[in-house]
């Protein structure tokens, strides 16, 4: 207790007052010490004169240095940090809290406070401010100073940039080879809890856990402007959705005695995307998600999440999965769009299930490859014949042509056969000099056509012929 005391004493004297008294004492004892004389009043009145001017001195240098605690811009900022630096030391003051990335960054004991505080947030960062009673407002990147009992609702930061979020198995996990706990029951509890998130039944029976993967952020401004501190941050900020987001919150009923579960705002989108995809899969066969057509299953039902998350009109599929052509409202995109969230992107990966039905599967991928490449390998049979009949058939057209190109005049004078046979191999055999510079195989050919011609020259010129 003498301890304390002491601590107490010394952080007194350490004061501009504490300084004051001290030095006014210890001048007082040294002039009676020595017996010089002084006049009372005029005591009195230099050490009144010293606490006032000390307490203005300090008032001003709080004033003065105060401005280099936060990055402040404007001069009622300037009043609203002295005031807080002022009372400090006080108990009076209220939370002095950071947040970072949509993450509340505080000391033990600072969400306790209710007087004046203060909040810094990062360009990626809001938060929605409120009281017992009522929601005061929402602050975006900057400084923001709270007034008394105000504090941040949910003790729950928003992060104003887009974010991936993960749900269902993951890629290591093997929960349908796994059926009974294994020797690590917490990781066994946590791989069916991940199974369990996404799990869904298809229109004949069987369990189907994929990993579903949704990009998700607040509602972003048509124009970045600057916030109450003058920062303008290149995520965007827009209050209301913001607010909504936070204030416009999902009660979920839990299973046991209707136990009811507050759900925070960026789980919301995941909660959506979940209900959408156990109501599409039901509409599927095992085999109707893998098949190996241009748009099977999955790729459907990836389409259709899509279609529901981010479209305010999405396109109808029966109970089997087959499109409509009736257009209907989606109450997905209607509920994100009252809370300020915008769905970018769902995938579907990962797809996990039964091994068994695996491997089925895959055998009857194999008979389907096989049926198809069989299939493949008789239309190109057909089109080489075809093809091969249609050059047999133009080939012969052009041979005809070339031998009856010296015949084409009607009024040509009768010749003997020699001449007769001349005129039938001369195109023949300079078409073939012309097409032998390409080709080396119809040497033979043209040293056969020589022979001939050289054989109607020479018997062409005998005498004695018939």
């Amino acid at each position: 207790m003498f301890r304390r005391a002491s601590s107490a004493f010394g952080s007194f004297l350490m004061t501009p007052y504490g300084v004051v008294i001290f030095t006014t004492l210890l001048w007082h004892g040294v002039v009676w010490w020595f017996e010089i004389g002084f006049s009372p009043f005029v005591s009195a009145g230099l050490f009144i004169f010293d606490l006032i001017f000390a307490y203005i001195l300090l008032d001003r240098l709080i004033y003065f240095f105060s401005q280099f605690v936060l990055p402040i811009q404007n001069p009622e900022d300037r009043q609203e940090i002295y005031s807080r630096v002022q009372i400090f030391e006080s108990g009076e003051r209220g939370p002095t809290l950071f947040v970072k990335n949509g993450r509340v960054i505080k000391h033990p004991g600072e969400e306790e406070k209710r007087g004046p505080g203060v909040i810094v947030l990062d360009t990626a960062s809001a938060v929605v401010l409120r009281t017992d009673t009522e929601i005061k407002g929402t602050a975006g990147p900057g400084v923001k100073f709270t007034n008394n009992n105000e504090y941040i609702a949910g003790d729950l930061g928003v992060d104003l940039r887009a974010q991936w979020q993960y749900i269902g198995p993951l890629a290591t996990d093997q929960p349908f080879l796994n059926p009974v706990p294994i020797s690590n029951p917490k990781f066994y509890n946590e791989s069916e809890k991940r199974r369990l998130e996404t799990a869904g039944l298809t229109r004949d029976g069987f369990e189907v856990s994929p990993t579903i993967s949704i990009k998700f952020r607040i509602k972003r401004p048509p124009r970045l402007r600057p916030t109450e501190s003058g920062v303008t941050s290149h995520y965007g900020f827009d209050a209301t959705a913001v607010r909504n987001a936070v204030t416009r919150e999902v009660i979920e009923l839990g299973k046991l005695n209707n136990k009811k579960d507050r759900m925070e705002w960026n789980k919301f989108p995941a909660h959506l995307v979940v209900n959408v995809w156990r109501e599409y899969i039901r509409k599927f066969k095992l085999e109707d998600l893998f098949s190996p057509s241009k748009d099977n299953g999955l790729q459907i039902i990836e389409e259709m999440l899509n279609q529901r998350m981010k479209s305010q009109v999405v396109s109808a599929l029966d109970d089997i999965g087959n499109k409509t052509g009736e257009a209907l409202d989606s109450l997905e995109f209607l509920q994100l769009k009252l809370r300020g969230i915008e769905i970018m992107e769902v995938r579907i990966h990962n797809v996990m299930y039964d091994p068994a039905l695996e491997e089925q599967t895959i055998k009857q991928w194999s008979g389907e490859w096989l049926k198809i490449a069989k299939k493949e390998e008789d239309l190109l049979k057909e089109d080489e014949k075809l093809n091969e009949k249609i050059a047999r058939n133009e080939s012969t057209k052009r041979f005809a042509h070339l031998a009856a190109k010296n015949f084409e005049n009607p009024i040509q004078p009768v010749q003997d056969e020699f001449s007769t046979l001349q005129n039938l191999i001369q195109p023949l055999r300079e078409t073939l000099l012309d097409e032998s510079r390409a080709n080396n195989d119809m040497e033979q050919e043209i040293k056969r056509l020589d022979e001939i011609w050289k054989w109607l020259l020479d018997s062409q010129q005998e005498p004695n012929r018939q």
